[in-house]
């Protein structure tokens, strides 16, 4: 199961309504402020936003493998998950506290970071709560704010749609200064970049539904590519939506001295004879040589001292290999390494990919070949780990140059999504899940013993306990008119039809 902080509806609508007990007046201090500067809301929505590092994430897309005991998230075995409503219900109040201090650019930003978190919620689960939810932290405590109705899919990603848009058409200088950002220092423009950017992420992730005339997604991707000076999009790897890490307490990489890390993640097996494959050095940043090709003497930049455990197999069986030295775990700076590299929201590299898959999918007009190119130069430059010598510039442009790389007529999408792939390597969160739940590259490998849910890689969550226990018909109508099997972890949502 995904690790996140969850939070219930009917848990935050619990929250709202304690307040209103006949004792509260015996919880109040009254020297504490009720309101405050709406830019004190934003470094923690922003630092909580942007946080995508995730060991799950590389277990479910096959480029992890864990061998301290069954995950159910490498065998696909997950159940329940949670609702993130609770990082909602801090983007609301940041909105409450910059109409009341008439400081716009922050109500601006929060229809961004709405949509941010709400796009996360129904890729999990398929139709949520959203028009009705969050009510009661405007003391509204009506039924259908305690037990809101859920929106359909669609509906959720027409109001996305439309509130990013609002947001980068509405930001401006005008709006006010925008202080205690910890991304982009308060630059209005950088944050139109990462917005329009983000919208053509969501309308990509909806590329079967690209007939659908009521969110009319093709025109709109165009009026942002074609509109730069409107619409500006990330311009380089500087220009990322990332969260930067310190040698300091509290702001180290998320993962800095980690002895399960140290310990217990190795590369998946076919996520290496995919880097194998294509002679791609970013696999000497991603892992390590396993121990017998060290002993045998072969370069940290031999593809030959690599070797991966297979994530479906039993994990005995993947404990023998490892414990015979013929396994390679993740590369230590991601335990050791207390700065490590940044954790990338939305970026330069994934923005290129996009624009090459428009292209494929004749979407857009544009040199498919300039804007894969441009991604995967861009994805190594990144991962390039501080410069150091695992593999120069000049590697960068021998790998662009080989034939195994070059974009071939018939396989153009899912050449793409495979340097998408190799691009989200602890990073990105569960976009490369989602990704290739859409398009089904890369295919992810399932043949081994070990695997759960009959061997099915599943395409959702199932709704939390809490909402079946206290918002039973709202949760009840949704799973019949989404899934006829009921709410199972292979149900087909609506984006996915």
């Amino acid at each position: 199961m995904k690790k996140k902080y969850l939070f219930s509806i009917v848990f935050l609508v619990g929250i709202a309504l304690s307040s209103c007990k006949k004792f509260d007046h015996y919880q109040i201090n009254p020297n504490t402020p009720t309101q405050a500067d709406p830019s004190l809301e934003l470094a923690n929505i922003e630092q909580t936003a942007f946080a995508t590092i995730s060991t799950d994430a590389g277990l479910a897309t096959r480029q992890l493998v864990y061998t301290q005991s069954a995950s159910t998230t490498q065998y696909y075995g997950w159940q329940r998950a949670g609702f993130s409503y609770g990082n909602i219900s801090q983007v609301v109040k940041m909105e409450q506290e910059a109409a009341r201090t008439a400081k716009p650019n922050y109500k601006y930003l929060g229809k961004f970071f709405r949509s941010y978190y709400i796009v996360g919620i129904t890729l999990n689960f398929g139709d949520v709560p959203y028009s009705q939810a969050m009510q009661a932290l405007n003391n509204n405590f009506s039924d259908a704010a305690i037990r809101p109705v859920y929106d359909t899919q669609e509906d959720i990603y027409l109001q996305v749609l439309n509130d990013l848009k609002l947001a980068s058409d509405s930001l401006s200088a005008s709006g006010g200064i925008i202080n205690n950002d910890i991304i982009y220092n308060g630059d209005v423009t950088q944050w139109k970049k990462a917005i329009n950017t983000f919208s053509l992420r969501v309308l990509m992730s909806l590329s079967k539904k690209e007939a659908n005339t009521k969110l009319n997604i093709k025109q709109r991707f165009n009026d942002i590519v074609s509109n730069p000076a409107k619409y500006p999009l990330l311009a380089s790897n500087d220009d990322n939506a990332k969260l930067t890490y310190y040698d300091l307490v509290g702001n180290r990489y998320p993962y800095n001295n980690s002895n399960s890390l140290k310990t217990d993640y190795y590369l998946d097996d076919s996520f290496v004879k995919m880097l194998k494959g294509l002679k791609d050095p970013r696999l000497f940043v991603y892992g390590t040589p396993t121990p017998n090709a060290v002993a045998a003497g072969l370069s940290p930049q031999d593809f030959n001292a690599y070797a991966g455990l297979t994530g479906s197999a039993p994990i005995a069986d993947n404990v023998q290999k490892m414990t015979a030295g013929n396994a390679s775990a993740i590369n230590h700076r991601y335990a050791y390494d207390a700065v490590n590299e940044p954790s990338v929201a939305i970026g330069y590299p994934e923005l290129q990919f996009i624009l090459a898959e428009a292209a494929a999918r004749g979407w857009i007009t544009g040199d498919i070949n300039k804007f894969y190119t441009s991604g995967i130069r861009n994805a190594m430059l990144f991962s390039r780990y501080k410069g150091d010598a695992a593999y120069t510039l000049a590697d960068i442009e021998t790998y662009l140059n080989q034939p195994s790389v070059a974009l071939q007529a018939g396989t153009q999408v899912q050449q793409i999504m495979m340097q998408r792939y190799i691009n989200t390597f602890m990073n990105t969160g569960w976009q490369s899940f989602y990704e290739q739940r859409r398009t089904g590259f890369p295919t992810f490998e399932t043949a081994g013993s070990g695997m759960l849910n009959g061997g099915k890689i599943p395409t959702r969550w199932m709704y939390p306990t809490a909402e079946l226990n206290n918002n039973g018909v709202n949760v009840d109508n949704a799973i019949k008119r989404q899934y006829p099997g009921g709410d199972d972890i292979n149900g087909v949502m609506w984006l996915l039809q």
